[in-house]
């Protein structure tokens, strides 16, 4: 092995702190009321809220006045009660702490495990990226409560690898944990295959059949493990149905990457490319493929890029470790540890960033998902009437206990609902017309400037009662007596 350079070295003291502050870090920008910039936070809080006074899964829509009443499937359950739970325990400022604890962890395991294999300004490197990728997706949402665990079920796959042997079966309660918190579990079940796949190869032909056992009976103990969960096997077929949504690719996480301003993922790709143009950077061919595979997830839906900046920085630490003359983990025989004064002086940190965040709890803010002023002023016995909303109030509209025309449910409402009220916000001033009469809409709530905003200026017997940055309201004028 060649020796580092002393640019590559670092500090083992400053590599055991490093974990520590990369939470610390996070744990602060999670803090900040940014996390709730998706509306889709005060529907699940409301959920979990609901889930806990009655000790029940919720199966029916509570909700929306278009669809009160129908089937719904909360395949994110746990995840929601833990972020009511949250708003019990300290209103809005507890599902932002909540928040913050999922993703200062997330961070100290990424840096804790990355340390395994690079030191020094690789490390450093690698773990900036690796966060910034899923800064983007930093929302007090199911998926936050979930990174955690992708993350430790990620390491160990390839611990396993690294050591030669199959995944520790302690893991596997891991696995029912994240099949209740949110849909990501089915790539923690469909990582396993890669990961034995590269096993089978590399071991001699009178090892492959107990390759194949301990692989083989891993990945089904999983798969048993996700099925404990209120909804049984329907939990492993609804993100099939989720995906083929035609209207998916019109919800924000859901399109694809953006390149018409630089961002993180370009600087990310094109940061990787240097590297690999430069430096001998050598990777075995089903890592490679799976490592692409992320990538293209990513480059299709935003809303991968978590997970590429986890499980893609993950697999490329030991190949940067070769490339950059690292290993130091085995070069140094025992694992990156953060000592004991380091661990406690971040623990009291933490604890003292919580406690201020109740000290000084979350004044919200009007903000592009949270309309606080609009619905402040709005008279109760006209917030209580039906309402034609932009879908990206409904949230926050069920937050005030609001029935919406639509929310952020889009599985819920299915592809005709979406495609309707595409045409509608087009708008389809026939369909704009005909929902208004039959819905017995009395108010809408809209974005300025909105082509169906601007539609609403012109409806004869609607006139324009308030609007501001965020919002427009609209009322339907008193019939003349």
């Amino acid at each position: 092995m060649s020796q580092l350079s002393p640019a590559q070295r670092s500090h083992p003291a400053l590599r055991g702190a490093l974990p520590v502050l990369a939470g610390l870090l996070t744990a602060i920008i999670a803090l900040s009321p940014k996390v709730l910039n998706d509306g889709d936070t005060w529907w699940q809080v409301e959920a979990g809220r609901l889930m806990i006074a009655h000790h029940a899964i919720l199966r029916t829509d509570p909700f929306s006045y278009t669809f009160r009443g129908a089937p719904w499937f909360t395949y994110e359950w746990l995840s929601e009660v833990l972020l009511g739970g949250a708003f019990n325990l300290a209103g809005i400022s507890g599902v932002v702490i909540l928040a913050a604890i999922a993703s200062g962890t997330t961070a100290w395991l990424l840096a804790k495990d990355l340390g395994r294999w690079l030191s020094g300004l690789p490390l450093v490197t690698l773990l900036v990226f690796g966060l910034m990728l899923w800064s983007g997706s930093l929302l007090a949402r199911p998926h936050l409560l979930a990174l955690p665990i992708l993350e430790v079920w990620a390491a160990e796959l390839l611990r396993a690898r690294a050591e030669g042997r199959s995944p520790h079966w302690f893991m596997l309660p891991l696995m029912t944990l994240w099949a209740n918190l949110h849909g990501s579990f089915l790539f923690g079940v469909a990582l396993i295959g890669p990961f034995a796949l590269e096993a089978l190869l590399a071991a001699k032909p009178a090892q492959r059949l107990a390759v194949v056992l301990h692989w083989g009976a891993f990945g089904i103990a999983t798969l048993v493990m996700a099925l404990l969960n209120p909804h049984g096997v329907q939990i492993l077929l609804f993100p099939f149905y989720e995906i083929q949504l035609s209207s998916l690719p019109n919800i924000g996480e859901w399109a694809p990457a953006d390149f018409s301003h630089i961002g993180t993922l370009e600087i990310a790709l094109l940061t990787g490319l240097f590297i690999a143009l430069t430096r001998p950077v050598r990777m075995g061919l089903v890592r490679a493929g799976l490592l692409l595979l992320l990538v293209h997830l990513a480059l299709q839906h935003v809303r991968y890029e978590q997970m590429l900046g986890v499980v893609g920085a993950l697999i490329l630490a030991e190949p940067l470790a070769g490339a950059f003359g690292q290993d130091v983990e085995r070069a140094s025989g025992r694992k990156p540890r953060t000592s004991a004064p380091v661990a406690f002086a971040g623990a009291i940190l933490a604890l003292g960033l919580g406690s201020a965040r109740l000290a000084w709890p979350v004044q919200l803010r009007d903000g592009p998902t949270a309309p606080v002023s609009a619905i402040a002023a709005l008279p109760h016995e006209i917030a209580m009437q039906p309402v034609l909303n932009d879908y990206r109030f409904g949230g926050y509209l069920i937050g005030r206990h609001i029935a919406p025309f639509i929310d952020g449910r889009g599985d819920f409402y299915g592809d005709g609902f979406l495609e309707a009220y595409g045409r509608l916000i087009t708008p389809d001033r026939r369909a704009l017309a005909e929902v208004l009469q039959t819905r017995g809409v009395t108010w809408t709530i809209l974005i300025p400037g909105s082509p169906l905003a601007q539609a609403m200026d012109e409806m004869p017997g609607w006139r324009r009662w308030r609007a501001d940055k965020w919002s427009v309201i609209h009322l339907r004028a008193p019939k003349p007596s």
